[in-house]
């Protein structure tokens, strides 16, 4: 399953890499960073969407802490990312872990039985894996020569389930009233404008060769042959 969801993040990964690819080349091509009236995704509107899907993607591991999982690890039923690799003794029963908490009113860290914290170390294995995927779209901007970069939002961010549920943080990690955070939450959140601009790109290009204005071509099809290659012949 582990693989299932590694190509997963790949195709994933990928895809975006070509979203920007589209917008850096709109910018070039306009000399505009507002690319919206050009058919194409502005990136500030692209880092609303990783600030969305990051942090609700978040809280579907759960709180930080669960015994039910310290129960499924120890029963056999629930691995860890590379087991094989971990130097401990993959039994956890001595070992301890510093887990995302709100502490005096701010973000801060505890310390809890390793068992306990499994939901926060596969996490924290995401969020490296998300930070792959950011750094992969920084280097395109950064080809291009645009200074503006991609970023994950802090973990306590946007957050619903777990420690940080009950308190409201910035993307930069501050936290701020409630009142502020939804005042401004237009700035770090896609808005019914942005999101209605996207999809009104969603239409389809049957025509061969051709693709929507939105997303640049792959870099090659599939099997290695050309974007344009005729994959179906109807008799």
């Amino acid at each position: 399953m582990l693989k299932e969801e590694s190509h997963h993040m790949f195709v994933g990964t990928t895809g975006i890499d070509r979203v920007v690819r589209r917008t850096v080349e709109l910018m070039r091509e306009h000399d505009t960073d507002d690319v919206t009236g050009h058919g194409g995704i502005p990136l500030n509107v692209i880092q609303k969407y990783i600030n969305f899907h990051y942090s609700v993607s978040l809280d579907l591991f759960g709180g930080e802490t669960s015994t039910n999982v310290a129960n499924y690890y120890t029963a056999g039923l629930k691995g860890r990312w590379s087991e094989e690799r971990r130097k401990d003794d993959h039994r956890l029963v001595d070992d301890s872990i510093l887990v995302d908490a709100v502490v005096d009113g701010g973000i801060g860290r505890t310390e809890v039985s390793a068992l306990v914290g499994l939901n926060t170390d596969l996490r924290r294995e995401y969020t490296g894996d998300c930070r792959n995927g950011v750094n992969r779209w920084n280097r395109i901007l950064d080809e291009a020569g645009i200074e503006y970069r991609l970023r994950l939002p802090h973990v306590a961010f946007n957050r619903r389930v777990g420690a940080f549920a009950g308190i409201e943080a910035t993307p930069d990690g501050e936290v701020v009233p409630s009142a502020q955070w939804h005042r401004r939450k237009g700035d770090w959140l896609p808005t019914d404008v942005d999101k209605t601009h996207v999809r009104s790109l969603m239409r389809p290009v049957h025509e061969p060769g051709k693709i929507a204005a939105w997303i640049a071509p792959p870099r090659q099809g599939i099997n290695g042959n050309p974007f344009d290659y005729d994959y179906v012949h109807l008799a």
